[in-house]
């Protein structure tokens, strides 16, 4: 593989690796998508002709390639990480009422919140049925442990929507529990399907831990400052549905009263109605939110990128690698 940039590989050289395996996902996802129910192939259809970063399928694709072979068994746990994904998505969107999703109407807005969640759980059993095909128990502790962090998570969130007294820690901890486990599930499981040791395990899910851990925070970051028409939602979208992140928990750490008062209008409103999403941003910029943020997502992205170049050296090896910087540099 040719590397660009320092000896790191492109986006599309890493998908080169792997492009007939993902492939194979895509293929087995749409398969598997189709109901004796109309409205969840239907919706199951929506959100895979959406696109997406496929990123939980490629982390598991490699890390079983850096180990040994993507073969069949890993093919199916790709397709299963991004069934849970999906689920996860589908009620995601519900709960925060949701208008668009990968710059289109999401589920709830084309066949309401009660198909929805349905189709969101019908996704997460679709995921567990074809799990099973690998009798591994454990395989199936990885997917349930990870499963019932990411359902706490979700709760946590709700019992702190709208709360401006949400410290770093707090955020961390929901972080870890609605994405950095599932990176760290699908590098496990991209290692047990090639037959690594216990060890191998390991390291890879703390690899794809602080990967997961980079991606959120610089999505955090992307919520301020991307393009709108790039990120394909609107920008501020999660103040406006009552979540507090990382750059206005650092921001507000040194803010005055009146620009708290600023946050907690929004978050109180649920509409940049009084206070306009331009006020926020300075906000925080000028109080090092963003900044402070980015360099924490960073620091998570050079642990995983320790951790990896501790393996032997291969094309697989360098792409994981280099995941850590696109996951920084991103601009979606």
């Amino acid at each position: 593989m040719a590397l660009g940039k320092a000896g790191r590989a492109t986006a599309a050289e890493i998908v080169s690796l792997i492009q007939d395996e993902l492939r194979q996902v895509e293929q087995y996802l749409r398969q598997e998508g189709e109901a004796p129910v109309e409205a969840i192939t239907a919706i199951a259809r929506h959100l895979y002709s959406g696109g997406g970063k496929r990123l939980r399928p490629t982390l598991l694709l490699l890390t079983s390639r850096l180990i040994g072979d993507a073969g069949a068994s890993a093919i199916r746990l790709a397709a299963v990480v991004e069934l849970i994904h999906t689920a996860t998505l589908v009620h995601d969107d519900v709960i925060d009422g949701a208008d668009t999703r990968r710059g289109r109407p999401s589920p709830n807005v084309k066949w309401g919140n009660h198909t929805s969640v349905l189709a969101g759980d019908w996704l997460y059993m679709k995921a567990f049925q074809i799990a099973l095909r690998e009798a591994n128990f454990h395989v199936l502790d990885l997917l349930i442990a990870v499963t019932q962090l990411m359902v706490e998570g979700e709760l946590l969130q709700l019992q702190r929507l709208g709360s401006i007294e949400v410290s770093e820690s707090d955020y961390l901890d929901l972080v870890n529990r609605k994405t950095a486990a599932l990176f760290a599930a699908s590098a496990r499981l991209g290692a047990i399907s090639a037959g690594a040791g216990e060890n191998e395990e390991r390291r890879l899910g703390e690899y794809a831990w602080n990967l997961g851990m980079a991606f959120q925070l610089v999505d955090d970051v992307l919520d301020f400052t991307a393009d709108e028409d790039v990120l394909g939602k609107p920008v501020g979208s999660d103040l406006k549905e009552g979540k507090l992140t990382l750059p206005l928990i650092y921001a507000l750490e040194g803010a005055a009263a009146e620009e708290r008062a600023l946050v907690a209008a929004v978050l109180k409103d649920r509409s940049y109605a009084r206070v306009p999403f331009r006020a926020v941003l300075e906000l925080a910029e000028s109080r090092g939110g963003i900044r402070r943020a980015r360099s924490r997502a960073e620091q998570f992205a050079e642990a995983a990128r320790r951790i990896i170049q501790d393996f032997p050296a291969s094309s697989y090896q360098r792409a994981l690698s280099s995941l850590t910087w696109l996951v920084i540099e991103r601009e979606y």
